[in-house]
């Protein structure tokens, strides 16, 4: 399939994408990310190996584009975790001023 990644040509093809990917670690994800495999790569990271530029002279929705047409599964920025409530003890012991058990 021919794309457009920061203004050049790439005629990218989803095996091939998948080989460039094989045996490459996986950063953290905190960002857009894509589905290669059983892994989960920051699609940033993905562009800059299959397109051998620099991540700062693309976009991430450029690259989103491009893996989706070839029929990976993109996601969007990760949900943020849920902060961890207080046990009701917790809030018991806090409400009459007493130290927290240990």
């Amino acid at each position: 399939m021919r794309c457009v990644i920061a203004r050049f040509p790439f005629d990218l093809v989803k095996s091939e994408v998948e080989h460039s990917m094989k045996g490459v670690k996986p950063e953290p994800v905190t960002g857009p990310s894509v589905t290669i495999g059983r892994r989960t790569y920051p699609v940033k990271q993905v562009g800059e190996v299959i397109t051998r530029q620099d991540r700062r002279d693309f976009t991430a929705g450029e690259v989103t584009r491009a893996l989706t047409r070839l029929g990976f599964t993109c996601h969007d920025v990760p949900a943020p975790a849920p902060a961890v409530a207080p046990t009701p003890f917790e809030t018991a012991s806090a409400l009459l001023g007493a130290p927290p058990a240990l």
